[in-house]
């Protein structure tokens, strides 16, 4: 059966209109902008097929052959080969080995200078700048991204074990502190739908978990606790203790964690000095999004 496109449970942030009543359509704003439709003479049809096959690409669904991009689409054979081939010569897919295509480096890039420019981001960073002056240490907020968590802001302010880590950088979900903090959060059906055998990641550290099973436990502990901790899991010689964003409703929309070496924090010291710290940025973080309805998707 070819594989057909699910919705995805994007990890993009907007900014929430003041008022829960919907825009009105002939506002000033929207005028200026009419529907592609209004405008046909302005819609380029080949640009609008490659962005329609680009966008099927998600956490369900992260490769594609070519032939399943056409039961999907109902294009035709040569015209989806055509817009793949050209989004590959311009770096917005890697064809694999096995044959599916990916998204490609251009598309990252697109997506990191995205995340930058986000009012989400804008807000929680000065706060993060000053839990990272106040420690010493690493401070990173990702969001959930499928069964892995996405780097939004990284400042590093120390030599940790994953050094290449950078805003737009994926990890195991599962292996992570915030990973873990936010998969505690989810619902159990959710978590069984993001979470297999593949998330699970053999290049990890001595402590990781191997199986969802394994976990479950750890998560509802997490949950009640508000706070997550990650003990040579990732990699060996880093540890991090995790805490989480809300927004006005409540919803945790992503965490902070502070990331440390193992040498120089036993797992005592940081919940006794680092734990605090991270709760107390986020409840600020959490704050300052009720009072400007900001939220992620």
């Amino acid at each position: 059966m070819p594989r057909r496109p699910a919705g995805s449970s994007s990890a993009a942030l907007r900014r929430v209109p003041p008022s829960a009543e919907a825009e009105p359509a002939d506002r000033a704003g929207s005028a200026a902008r009419p529907e592609p439709q209004e405008r046909p003479g302005y819609r380029v049809e080949a640009l609008a097929k490659g962005l329609r096959i680009l966008s099927l690409f998600d956490e369900q669904h992260p490769s594609w052959r070519v032939s399943d991009l056409v039961a999907a689409t109902r294009l035709p054979m040569p015209t989806v080969y055509r817009v793949v081939m050209t989004l590959a010569s311009e770096g917005y897919l890697d064809h694999l080995p096995s044959g599916d295509y990916r998204p490609g480096v251009r598309t990252l890039t697109l997506g990191t200078a995205a995340l930058r420019s986000l009012d989400f981001v804008s807000i929680a960073t000065p706060k993060l700048r000053e839990l990272g002056e106040r420690t010493g240490e690493t401070v990173n907020l990702a969001v959930l991204n499928g069964d892995r968590v996405l780097y939004l802001v990284r400042l590093r302010n120390s030599d940790l074990v994953t050094a290449n880590i950078q805003v737009g950088s994926t990890l195991p979900a599962v292996h992570t502190s915030i990973g873990k903090l936010l998969l505690a959060h989810l619902s159990e059906a959710d978590r069984a739908a993001r979470i297999t055998d593949a998330s699970f990641s053999a290049n990890s550290g001595p402590n990781a978990k191997v199986s969802l099973a394994e976990l479950r436990g750890e998560l509802a502990a997490i949950r009640d606790q508000g706070w997550a901790m990650q003990d040579e899991e990732l990699a060996y010689g880093l540890r991090s203790v995790a805490a989480p964003i809300t927004g006005p409703d409540g919803r945790v929309l992503a965490g902070v964690n502070l990331a440390v070496q193992a040498r120089d924090w036993s797992t005592q010291r940081m919940i006794r000095e680092l734990k605090p710290a991270v709760l107390a940025t986020c409840a600020e973080i959490s704050a300052l999004l009720s009072d400007t309805n900001v939220g992620v998707l």
